[in-house]
């Protein structure tokens, strides 16, 4: 049965209640391609557009987004997020946004990373979208989670 439907395949936000508390880390990534003439103007420009500055408020947007996750996603926990942490480098024509999240709880923190790298590169995208609307989000992905019944790592995967 999964996890988020009763047994009259109703959806239901599933009970943590008796989960022991522990802590909870996840890492995820997404990827943001930009027309070579795209990212040519933003690395002459510094990745300041008349917006702002990109990767800066990118990465506060992300941030925001982790924590607004419950709001956002249906049958999320609310979690009190310890740590989100957002990474965002270039490489080539090509923005790589890295989430981290953590706390102390009875659920993970995987949708909060997705969230986070979701939304920092959704909000490339609006930053830059006036020069392009040809650039490409893509490959959104857990890197790794901690805590609670298992540990994964796909970090080797997603490189």
């Amino acid at each position: 049965m999964l996890s988020h439907v009763d047994e009259n395949q109703q959806p239901r936000m599933v009970d943590v209640g008796d989960k022991a508390i522990t802590r909870r880390e996840a890492r995820a990534q997404a990827r943001l391609a930009f027309p070579p003439e795209v990212a040519a103007a933003l690395r002459e420009a510094g990745y300041v557009t008349p917006k702002g500055a990109v990767i800066t408020v990118a990465q506060i947007a992300g941030v925001m987004g982790a924590k607004a996750t419950p709001q956002l996603i249906p049958l999320c926990h609310p979690l009190a997020i310890e740590r989100c942490k957002l990474d965002i480098h270039i490489q080539g024509d090509e923005a790589v946004i890295e989430c981290e999240v953590a706390c102390r709880g009875t659920t993970g923190v995987e949708m909060e990373a997705l969230t986070g790298a979701s939304i920092a590169a959704l909000t490339i995208y609006d930053m830059c979208k006036a020069m392009s609307h040809g650039m490409v989000i893509r490959q959104v992905c857990l890197l790794s989670k901690h805590g609670g019944k298992h540990d994964i790592d796909l970090t080797e995967q997603h490189e």
